[in-house]
């Protein structure tokens, strides 16, 4: 997969290009996707498949709002950070 990905302590929290050009992917715990999805559902929806029950939600990039997406990789960020200091 060759899309840019960001990443905290090494393990990834959001990408773009994924799974086209028109999207990105913020990891959020489930409960936090389903918040999201409620909020915005022209804007979020999680991804396909088991990753996607576990919190992995696909943002379309072309409608997002930068202040509810700017949320999301927030929290996603932290989720990460707070993996890493456990």
């Amino acid at each position: 997969m060759r899309h840019p990905d960001f990443r905290v302590g090494g393990k990834i929290f959001a990408t773009l290009s994924y799974p086209s050009d028109e999207w990105g992917m913020v990891k959020l715990t489930p409960e936090q996707q389903t918040s999201f999805v409620e909020e915005a559902p022209n804007t979020f929806r999680p991804c396909k498949g088991v990753w996607g029950e576990r919190g992995a939600t696909n943002v379309r990039l072309g409608v997002a709002k930068v202040t509810v997406v700017r949320k999301a990789l927030k929290a996603a960020y932290q989720n990460n950070l707070a993996r890493k200091l456990r």
